[in-house]
């Protein structure tokens, strides 16, 4: 089942998030990720989080009252994190995250933190970036240019290979390169299409453009 988070912080348009929706079998919005959602004209099918960043705290009003699962501001676990737990918990296993960008950058390592846990979303989209779980093959078709980042994530090995890239990822010393703590910054896919096909361990890519 696909799922679709909406959290606060800079997202997509709201063409882009009517399409996710669409695509969504379930939508949860995480407290101010509710404006976000409600701006595109999506109406989210639960709502989670502590609502400190809502605007106007009415705007639950119109929403059943067993699909408002309001939270104390002092809790373990982030809007994020409790919007993602929901999904994965109603079965959703291709999850994806609306919004995020911009803001707090302990909130923006919190969400790419995320990616590292056995149950993981996906992909996150923010107003300018697409962020995207890669662990076997990943393809993107763009019709400009990009700039392509990539980062490995857990314990590895990781070993992937690359097409349509500017510096490729299958030469003899980028297949050295792959370390804790390793990255691959500022790469371009100078067509907009490229391929990165994962041979061991998971990668999280990040689109701008």
């Amino acid at each position: 089942m696909n799922g679709l988070a909406f959290v606060g912080g800079e997202g997509p348009d709201a063409e882009l998030c009517v399409r996710l929706a669409g695509e969504a079998d379930l939508t949860v919005a995480a407290d101010s990720g509710l404006i976000h959602a409600e701006n595109a004209g999506v109406r989210p099918d639960w709502i989670v989080g502590d609502m400190d960043s809502l605007d106007d705290i009415s705007r639950l009003d119109k929403y059943p009252p067993n699909r408002v699962l309001r939270y104390p501001a002092d809790k373990d676990f982030t809007d994020t994190e409790l919007a993602i737990n929901l999904l994965f918990e109603k079965g959703c296993d291709n999850i994806t995250i609306a919004g995020g960008g911009g803001g707090r950058l302990d909130h923006i390592l919190a969400i790419a933190a995320l990616f590292e846990r056995e149950h993981a979303p996906r992909r996150w989209l923010t107003a300018r970036e697409e962020i995207v779980l890669v662990s076997n093959e990943f393809h993107h078709a763009s019709k400009k240019s990009r700039i392509v980042s990539i980062f490995p994530l857990g314990n590895g090995p990781w070993k992937a290979q690359s097409s349509g890239l500017k510096w490729p990822l299958d030469t003899a010393a980028a297949s050295t390169m792959w370390k804790r703590g390793f990255f691959g910054i500022s790469n371009t896919a100078e067509t907009g299409e490229f391929t990165l096909k994962v041979s061991a361990g998971n990668f999280l890519i990040v689109i701008i453009g």
